[in-house]
């Protein structure tokens, strides 16, 4: 019985060193692949337009710039905003709106992944509460909030947007609920 046990313990050891063995040596062929050579250009591209559309649109206000990176038919799928107008248009009001209840409103770009046609970005918008949000008078609380974003290129602009916020968040900072 206990030769047996040594037999398997001696198997066991001869397969991890093969296994080990294996992974090293697939470890420079992976290295060398070319997803990991770093990002394409149009996934640079995309990355780009990404930081622009959250430093330049969201946390500076600057709407004119919604034109250049948003397609015409731009759709926003985000289920707090249920069916606003395609285009850089349909985005601009909803913008508006968060920077006069947020004057001072920033975002950060925590996280950002680009892969073929898609961006996902973990973002934290920050800020404090002084004018009405879809009718929430002013609270003039500070408030910080993460979400997650999801960008689909087309042409090189965004075509397509899925958000997802953590909005019992905001609600619980903004004292609307407990």
């Amino acid at each position: 019985m206990a030769r047996s046990t040594l037999k398997q313990a001696a198997l066991s050891r001869r397969l991890l060193f093969l296994a080990l063995t294996m992974v090293a040596g697939c470890a420079p062929l992976k290295a060398r692949s070319p997803s990991s050579t770093g990002p394409t250009p149009d996934e640079a591209h995309h990355e780009t337009v990404v930081r622009r559309y959250f430093d330049e649109v969201w946390s500076q206000g600057r709407l004119e710039v919604l034109d250049e990176l948003l397609a015409p038919g731009y759709i926003n799928h985000t289920p707090s905003t249920p069916n606003p107008p395609p285009g850089p248009g349909g985005l601009k009001p909803i913008v508006a709106a968060f920077r006069v209840a947020f004057p001072d409103l920033h975002f950060t770009i925590e996280d950002l992944v680009a892969k073929d046609d898609r961006v996902a970005v973990r973002v934290r918008m920050e800020g404090v509460h002084e004018g009405p949000l879809f009718g929430i008078a002013a609270t003039h609380r500070r408030v910080s909030v993460e979400q997650i974003n999801i960008e689909l290129f087309r042409g090189g602009k965004i075509a397509e947007h899925w958000r997802v916020t953590d909005e019992l968040g905001l609600m619980r900072q903004l004292g609307v609920v407990r």
